[in-house]
């Protein structure tokens, strides 16, 4: 008879992180996740042909529109479309998937630009993924926090990992904290889902064990009087950590922590990390 030893509260947060950790990668690995992204188009009124894409590809004042080739066919909303098709305009951080064979064409629009962003399963950079590393969880970087919104949203500009490309939000309120004993904030960005809130943030591992440019944190909505926990063993990697075609979100210039915080996702391994 075997008996298991009793699961302590070390035991089922570090097993809670792993189902995160777990989580996380399997979405950065899918088929048509960031790792299969084979490349990044920006579109203006002159047609294009992209060796990763079908069709000719423009954009103008009524969006964006594909000229499909004899032969060629995208798949979008579930019916195969032929010929000329019109996107039309797309909102700011949208986009739509189109199926073209085992592959998807991402069309979408970034800092007031629309792009074309192929996504292969046989993506080099999908199919040598190993994992990302990560810092051991340590319960000390899971601190109570809490949320104070602003008085009105504050239209926040952020720079972007592509030069030149700036993304905008409209950042909420912000969220107060210690760690070794100094009080901090990072102001927040809208989440996924009601309430929910995103932080990004560098700090002092930034480019030295952790990826230099931002990571992120993805938090609940805060219970009513504001409380909520803000865990940076969850500091996630964003995806220009992996890849260049990516646009992400740079942190606004008051969420560089003046500490270094020793948890979470490390510098991946594409980048040289270890």
């Amino acid at each position: 008879m075997t008996i298991e030893a009793p699961t302590t509260g070390l035991d089922a947060f570090t097993e809670d992180w792993q189902e995160w950790h777990r989580a996380q990668e399997a979405r950065l690995a899918h088929p048509h996740g960031f790792l299969a992204i084979t490349g990044l188009h920006w579109l203006d009124d002159t047609p294009q042909r992209f060796p990763d894409a079908p069709g000719a590809w423009r954009t103008g004042p009524d969006g964006v529109v594909v000229t499909l080739d004899d032969g060629e066919e995208l798949v979008v909303d579930g019916e195969p479309v032929r010929g000329e098709h019109r996107f039309g305009v797309l909102p700011e951080r949208g986009g739509v998937d189109a199926v073209w064979g085992d592959a998807v064409i991402e069309i979408a629009k970034r800092g007031g630009s629309d792009i074309v962003r192929p996504r292969h399963p046989d993506a080099p950079l999908r199919t040598a993924f190993t994992g990302t590393p990560a810092y051991v969880p340590d319960p000390r970087w899971s601190v109570p926090a809490r949320y104070v919104p602003f008085p009105e949203p504050r239209p926040t500009t952020v720079g972007a990992a592509v030069e030149g490309l700036e993304h905008v939000y409209e950042a909420p309120g912000r969220v107060e904290f210690e760690l070794d004993g100094r009080p901090l904030a990072l102001t927040a960005f809208p989440g996924h889902g009601p309430g929910r809130l995103t932080v990004l943030f560098t700090d002092g591992t930034s480019g030295v064990t952790t990826y230099a440019a931002n990571r992120v944190l993805s938090l609940d909505a805060p219970a009513a009087d504001g409380t909520l926990t803000l865990d940076f063993n969850r500091a996630a990697n964003l995806p220009c950590a992996y890849t260049d075609l990516a646009t992400c979100p740079l942190p606004p210039a008051e969420n560089r922590l003046p500490l270094p915080v020793e948890a979470g996702h490390k510098i991946p391994y594409e980048r040289g990390g270890h």
